[in-house]
């Protein structure tokens, strides 16, 4: 017997790699590391409060008048 570890990161190739040891009849166990689950979790989480408390700062600096927001009309025309 022969045991394959395979690491995967996202849940579509999850699928699709179950459904190809499926399909050559082979025997699985899936074992989920939420360690490391946990630990991308955490970065994507710093990722979003980083840019949250970026925006807070800018509304607050246009708030005191120190820069000026573009406003979405404007915005929306760049795109």
């Amino acid at each position: 017997m022969t045991t394959l570890t395979v690491n995967i990161e996202n849940e579509k190739s999850e699928k699709e790699v179950k459904a190809v040891l499926d399909a050559l009849g082979l025997n699985y166990e899936v074992a989920s590391n939420t360690k490391v689950k946990r630990k991308a979790s955490i970065k994507a989480e710093n990722a979003i409060y980083n840019h949250l408390k970026d925006s807070f700062e800018q509304i607050k600096l246009h708030q005191e008048g120190k820069i000026k927001l573009r406003d979405a009309k404007d915005f929306l025309d760049e795109l």
